[in-house]
């Protein structure tokens, strides 16, 4: 595969989009089965929920990991036995006895599915720079989003024929899938010159060396803290579609996948306007837009609005996502080639873990309450805002008085 040759781009992206859409299947595909497996295994909503949240942990801890040990050992060989043990545990997680030990296998899940995510992301970095990298995660961005469109639409669909654990047999299959593309469809992009010493020290080195830089730190948490809202709406929605608007869950999975194709629009934003604009200006667009949309949100349902009104400003907080998601990610890695593994693991692990923290949030007024999740996803707008201005804003005034002074 010749990641250089602008003719393969597409083809390029979509191999690697195939491991970014294993989180989406994931954590999307049995989100319309929720309300069952409450049932069937007899708990709450809030437990069940525990399932998701187990599952972004995984996704994020898993890229801690993950992105160190392409670093040291190359991109193919770890995406390859991930992507095995992928579809093992999954296959496992559908004949779970209990709820208890379902929720331990969602985490050791998600946690071998992130090899998916960082490394795709780390090749990225292995093979492009500036505006082509801008375009190139635009694009990767709009086709790996395609996955949110289709993933609970094939969950329902599944879930018409069987039952719950259909969903996790077929993300079994899915994982089989992706173990022969890495095969037969993937070739190293770090060669063994350019490795990383193999050496709990360097890793932990190179893990402070990304914290202590406040640039890469701000764009992080800006992308970590707004996904954060994307897993409170994936949390919530189901929820409050179904038990509150009274939305079937085949209408829900359509309803949901239109959200994806509103990353999808912001994706295609930032690729029309990339080269055109400097990247930073399209950053505050884009957190422009997660702002207004998400104190539209909160306002709506402490009114208790339209269910089209909801809907609309839910699909249009997607679209900032699209926008931010492929900028943050190419101003933050712009100078983390050498530990691009390890800069892709923070970023990608910051989103699951702030999800982590989001997604139990919105359930905690009941399954028949949209406020908190009202209030969850405002505070992520604050809180990313607060962050640009803290890290990325001081960063770059500190930076240029430093050239002024020098």
């Amino acid at each position: 595969m010749d990641f250089k040759t602008k003719s393969n781009s597409f083809r390029t992206a979509l191999v690697l989009a195939a491991f970014s859409a294993l989180g989406p299947f994931t954590v999307d595909m049995y989100l319309s089965s929720l309300p069952e497996m409450m049932e069937y295994f007899n708990t709450s909503a809030s437990i069940i929920q525990g399932s998701l949240t187990a599952s972004l942990l995984g996704l994020g801890v898993g890229q801690l990991v993950a992105g160190p040990l392409s670093d040291v050992h190359g991109r193919r060989n770890p995406l390859l036995i991930s992507m095995l043990l992928y579809s093992i545990v999954s296959i496992i997680c559908a004949f779970s006895p209990s709820v208890g030990i379902f929720i331990f296998l969602r985490f050791v899940q998600g946690f071998v599915a992130s090899a998916g995510l960082v490394i795709s992301r780390a090749i990225v970095r292995d093979s492009y720079k500036g505006v082509e990298m801008v375009k190139f995660m635009a694009l990767l961005t709009m086709i790996s989003n395609v996955a949110p469109l289709i993933s609970p639409t094939a969950g329902s669909t599944v879930t018409t024929f069987t039952s719950w654990i259909g969903v996790f047999i077929f993300l079994g299959f899915l994982g089989l899938l992706l173990t022969g593309i890495t095969v037969w469809g993937i070739k190293e992009s770090l060669p063994v010159e350019q490795r990383v010493p193999s050496n709990l020290k360097e890793v932990l080195k190179n893990y402070g060396s990304l914290l202590r830089d406040r640039s890469f730190m701000g764009y992080a948490l800006v992308n970590g803290i707004l996904f954060s809202g994307v897993f409170a709406y994936v949390s919530g929605t189901p929820f409050i579609y179904q038990n509150m608007y009274g939305i079937s869950p085949q209408l829900f999975s359509v309803l949901f996948a239109l959200n994806g194709l509103g990353i999808i629009l912001g994706s295609q934003f930032v690729k029309i306007l990339a080269g055109r604009m400097e990247e930073r200006s399209i950053f505050k667009i884009g957190l422009l837009l997660a702002f207004i949309t998400t104190a539209s949100i909160l306002i709506i349902v402490l009114v208790q609005g339209a269910f089209f009104a909801l809907f609309l400003a839910i699909f249009l907080f997607a679209a900032a996502i699209g926008i931010i998601g492929p900028v943050s990610f190419t101003l933050a890695m712009e100078s983390q080639g050498h530990i691009a593994g390890s800069a892709a693991a923070v970023l990608g692990s910051l989103q699951f873990a702030l999800g982590a923290v989001t997604s139990p949030l919105v359930g905690l007024a009941g399954e028949n309450s949209a406020v908190p999740f009202g209030i969850t996803i405002f505070m992520t707008s604050i809180l990313a805002i607060i962050s640009y201005a803290l890290l990325i804003r001081r960063s770059s005034t500190s930076s240029q008085y430093r050239s002024i002074h020098s």
